[in-house]
């Protein structure tokens, strides 16, 4: 077997153990979830599944990591075509949605481990770092994509900003029991504009000041 059949044939092993798990998650529950039990459903021996994942905890970190791909990968179209900030927002964030929604069930049983702040799980533990940046990543090309004229300190922290919005929809739409999470589409689609008005607003003379406020804060919780 050569050097890359094997690379193939690992990724292809370690991709059947993350499948397992998330579909055992659902089915079971995350807590009720062993890992004996992903690597026997795997097809996969117990020392195999600790191989390539240490912990239950590693492979939530494995799925954040392809939902962030996948968002990506939704987000392309829109991102290469539009120029408006608000389109371009309005698109990431309806993608972020589509590619959440087969996920919604088992988001809701999750949803307390993810919650507890000192669980590596949660989406600000040093552990979800990687899934974090390239989060941020995505709404940096958001804004230094687009049209959008604002102060140069602001447009370095509106990224992070644009995340933690985004993290709020996330809140919701763990929540939304509307038919195809109809609901959380429709809280993007109203709060953008209002978003979009503010971001502009802040290059008004009136709002200068609050803006350069805004900044402090934030480095300043950060720090």
């Amino acid at each position: 077997m050569t050097e890359e059949t094997k690379a193939v044939k690992s990724e292809q092993t370690r991709a059947l153990i993350v499948e397992t798990a998330l579909r055992l998650f659902r089915e079971r529950g995350y807590e009720a979830t062993t890992m004996r039990a992903i690597a026997k459903e795997a097809g996969v021996s117990v020392g195999n599944a600790y191989y390539y994942f240490s912990s239950k905890e590693e492979l939530i970190q494995a799925y954040y990591d392809e939902l962030q791909e996948e968002h990506l990968e939704a987000c392309r179209a829109v991102l290469a075509t539009e120029r408006d900030f608000a389109p371009r927002l309005l698109g990431v964030l309806r993608a972020r949605i589509d590619t959440m929604v087969p996920y919604h069930a088992f988001a809701g049983k999750f949803f307390k481990f993810a919650a507890e702040p000192t669980s590596p799980l949660n989406p600000f533990s040093s552990e979800s770092g990687p899934a974090r940046e390239s989060a941020v990543a995505i709404y940096r090309q958001v804004v230094d994509g687009s049209t959008l004229k604002i102060d140069s300190e602001f447009r370095q922290e509106l990224p992070e900003l644009l995340w933690l919005y985004s993290m709020g929809v996330v809140l919701y739409w763990v929540h939304d029991g509307s038919p195809g999470c109809r609901k959380t589409y429709l809280l993007v689609e109203r709060t953008v504009p209002l978003v979009n008005r503010m971001v502009s607003m802040s290059r008004l003379p009136g709002f200068k000041s609050v803006t350069r406020e805004l900044v402090g804060i934030i480095r300043d919780v950060r720090d």
